[in-house]
């Protein structure tokens, strides 16, 4: 065999071990789900680690460090969203804040906008929501009541209710999120 076709063949082989390893790292990415006790009951969200890591990274990170626990709804519109992330929710008296202004998240926005066209807004779809600037997503969750196509392409789909998609359209503003837990 020629030195020529002797590295095409190397080149090759190469190519297929680089695709089996990529393959394998995608495999071994862990999808965290997210546990969500609240005043309605229980759901569970799979993460997309894939499509939006550091999304998913910074909202798990939230989630160990107990942010979300104790937080109220800050937003509940049937048929569309209901919303939650706000740490001023945890104080009735700014009520008339909730959800507004920069005391409105943790104060370390994502700094990306993982707008993925795969995920879309479907029923239960679960995304980041931001003021404007998709990089500036925080903490703020919002879970998707009805399918929204309106919403592609502005907001990124960090995950998926999976179980218990029946509680999040009975919350209502004020309702305690009581825990977010995080399961590997």
């Amino acid at each position: 065999m020629s030195r020529g076709r002797l590295a095409m063949a190397a080149f090759a082989w190469l190519a297929v071990a680089l695709t089996w390893v990529g393959v394998a790292a995608q495999l071994s990415i862990a999808t965290p789900r997210l546990m969500v006790d609240t005043a309605a009951g229980t759901f569970t969200i799979e993460t997309y680690p894939l499509e939006a890591p550091l999304t998913v990274a910074h909202i798990v990170a939230l989630a160990k460090a107990g942010f979300y626990d104790g937080l109220r709804v800050h937003r509940a519109l049937p048929g569309f969203v209901v919303q939650f992330g706000d740490p001023q929710t945890r104080d009735e008296s700014k009520r008339a804040s909730w959800g507004r202004g920069p005391a409105a998240a943790s104060g370390a926005p994502i700094g990306a906008a993982e707008i993925s066209t795969k995920r879309k807004h479907l029923v239960g779809a679960v995304g980041v929501a931001h003021a404007g600037v998709p990089a500036n997503a925080d903490s703020q969750i919002y879970i998707t009541l009805d399918a929204r196509p309106d919403l592609d392409g502005h907001y990124a789909v960090f995950g998926q209710v999976v179980d218990g998609i029946d509680v999040p359209g009975r919350l209502r503003v004020g309702d305690i999120i009581i825990r977010v837990s995080v399961q590997e």
